[in-house]
């Protein structure tokens, strides 16, 4: 994979971290974005310490001509063979009845819009190379909806829509779309949505935290780098016969 460059949108933490670790595993040379570039350090650290070539590009996923720059900044490195768009918001949380407008509007925009434009500024390369991987990070919200997260599950479910049709579109040029649909996942995020919906409902955070866990046969969430192995996979050519697919990773919390 060394001649081969990847792009991880998102990736100062959480599961983008984990998948940048991952691909730098695997040898690829590595751009990973976030909209703080100084927020990268850590990742940085990490995929460098592993010996993979990475350069770090500030990104707003919301903004059109700055995915065009990432795009371009990546291909001047080499050819782009694996993206994965990972960059994303929680959202607004509380009923969908209740939420603004604007709010509805930002978390599809980095959501939704910010996967559309990182994958059309790269699909064209990979269609003249005839190979390359899409990977978008979805969720199981999108698959099972959870009351208090409209803005959220609508988005995750468009990027499915997204992956199939890209799939189905490029499939002929050689280039693959896949989407990875984690669970809850441990980590900074989760922690801050438990506080937010334990303050919410008036309940302790270990009740809060319990919706997470209960609703997965296996009681318990999943790790980053659980996600990571998947999209790691995805990239590999032991999956060049996979496209069009929304693989979980929600320790059973999703099975279809």
């Amino acid at each position: 994979m060394g001649d081969r460059v990847a792009v991880v949108t998102g990736a100062a933490g959480g599961i983008g971290q984990a998948v940048a670790r991952a691909l730098a595993g695997d040898g690829f040379r590595l751009v990973v974005t976030s909209r703080d570039p100084a927020s990268l350090a850590e990742t940085l650290d990490q995929v460098r310490g592993l010996g993979a070539t990475a350069e770090p590009v500030a990104c707003d996923v919301r903004d059109e001509a700055a995915v065009a720059e990432l795009a371009s900044a990546a291909e001047a490195l080499g050819a782009v063979h694996t993206v994965v768009a990972n960059a994303g918001v929680t959202g607004p949380v509380g009923p969908l009845h209740e939420a603004a407008l604007a709010e509805w509007r930002d978390c599809l925009a980095t959501n939704l819009d910010g996967v559309f434009l990182t994958f059309r500024a790269f699909a064209a390369g990979m269609i003249a190379r005839r190979e390359g991987s899409l990977i978008a990070i979805g969720s199981m919200t999108g698959k099972r909806p959870m009351a208090g997260r409209g803005p959220y599950a609508a988005s995750k479910l468009g990027v499915i829509g997204l992956v199939r049709t890209l799939a189905t579109e490029l499939g002929p040029s050689g280039v693959r779309a896949n989407c990875v649909c984690p669970g809850p996942v441990g980590g900074g995020r989760l922690d801050a949505l438990v506080r937010r919906n334990a303050v919410r409902d008036g309940i302790t955070e270990d009740r809060a935290r319990a919706a997470f866990t209960d609703i997965s046969p296996m009681g318990r969430t999943v790790d980053a780098d659980e996600v990571a192995a998947v999209c790691a996979f995805l990239a590999s050519d032991a999956a060049a016969g996979i496209t069009g697919e929304d693989v979980n990773v929600s320790a059973g919390t999703v099975m279809y």
